[in-house]
């Protein structure tokens, strides 16, 4: 009676937490399964099932990869854990992490003794989390672009000026007796480069509205920087604050995804120059400084010497919804933290000995260490 009952609670367990237990006979290929175990693959209960068997019912992208797991893990008597998904018969999706301790048995042959669990809920669960993310992150885009009209405007409306004034000055040139060839070709070139950099503003603004998924590519960090600084000069002018570069020349590629890291740049500058806007008894200096740390890590810096961080608010400042603004959503350091921390970097903040605060974020160079 009393096995009985124990027998029952271990199955309602197993139920409750979707997590099912089994063993494998490597020689013979047969599965014995608990009850819960039989419901996650969607199979009559039953003695045993073969592993034959239960190889259809894995998606087949992932069938594969599956068996080279468990035949290296049988060959080499090691134990194992993989996550795979399986294709039900109506034609869901379920996604099962399996983890299993080898054995012998009397004759000395492998076996496995393990459990499967249904992650069904918390794969999706991470996948609406990642799209919410993801949301969030295209709305401080478009805010910060919507902030930064004036200083789009102004960086589109210098190249034009210049076409429309050198195009008046070809023109001149083509109607004259004769026509100067050689000047007219001088300022055709100059409006097909003020053409190309008007272009190039166009670009990097559509980026930064795009909700493209991640695309990370190897890149210069210098590149970024000096991209963002190009979308933020008249707001620098404007504010009366001086930019200071200090980027390490010739620092190696980091793999990361461009427009994020655009998007991280261009929060802290902005975050940065709005720091400054209440000095007045001092220059407003933006410092932004890249080198390699000695882990061979890319640092990127950014310094103002505005009115600083708050003891109280030092612990806070990557929190969610967390500002000091009137005006703030709380959600632009928050998503930067998370964009540095999904590169495998860190992003800090401390204030400066002197006035000011200083962030700082790292990036590994490499996919793997990102991983």
């Amino acid at each position: 009676m009393r096995c009985g009952r124990a027998k029952m609670y271990l199955a309602k367990a197993q139920r409750l937490s979707h997590t099912g237990s089994f063993g494998l006979r490597v020689t013979s290929g047969e599965l014995i399964w608990s009850e819960e175990t039989f419901r996650i693959f969607g199979f009559k209960k039953a003695p045993s099932i073969k592993f034959a068997t239960v190889i259809q019912r894995i998606h087949p992208d992932d069938r594969g990869r599956v068996q080279r797991t468990i035949d290296r893990a049988s060959s080499e008597g090691k134990d194992f854990a993989h996550s795979y998904r399986l294709l039900m018969p109506d034609g869901s999706i379920k996604h099962v992490h399996a983890t299993a301790h080898a054995v012998k048995d009397a004759s000395g042959a492998i076996e496995f003794v393990g459990a499967v669990t249904d992650i069904t809920a918390r794969k999706r669960a991470e996948m609406e989390l990642h799209e919410a993310q993801a949301t969030l992150a295209h709305v401080t885009r478009v805010t910060a672009l919507g902030e930064l009209a004036a200083s789009i405007a102004h960086e589109v409306n210098q190249p034009l000026a210049a076409v429309v004034t050198n195009a008046a000055a070809c023109r001149r040139w083509l109607d004259r007796e004769p026509p100067d060839l050689k000047e007219a070709r001088g300022t055709m070139e100059a409006i097909i480069k003020d053409g190309n950099r008007a272009g190039e503003v166009i670009q990097r603004v559509r980026a930064l509205v795009s909700k493209a998924t991640d695309q990370k590519a190897a890149l210069h960090i210098n590149d970024v920087i000096n991209e963002v600084i190009s979308l933020v000069q008249h707001e620098l002018l404007s504010h009366q604050v001086s930019l200071r570069l200090e980027l390490s020349p010739d620092l190696p590629l980091v793999i990361a995804d461009r427009v994020q890291l655009q998007q991280v740049i261009l929060n802290l500058v902005i975050n940065g120059i709005e720091a400054m806007q209440p000095v007045t008894d001092r220059a407003r200096e933006l410092v932004i400084r890249t080198c390699q740390d000695e882990d061979g890590q890319i640092v990127v810096t950014v310094k103002d010497c505005g009115v600083g961080l708050a003891a109280e608010n030092a612990g806070r400042l990557f929190d969610a919804f967390f500002t000091t603004k009137s005006s703030g959503m709380g959600m632009g350091l928050s998503i930067c933290r998370s964009i540095i921390g999904a590169h495998g970097g860190r992003l800090s903040a401390s204030g400066n000995a002197g006035p000011g605060a200083t962030f700082q974020f790292t990036l590994p160079l490499t996919q793997e260490d990102a991983a």
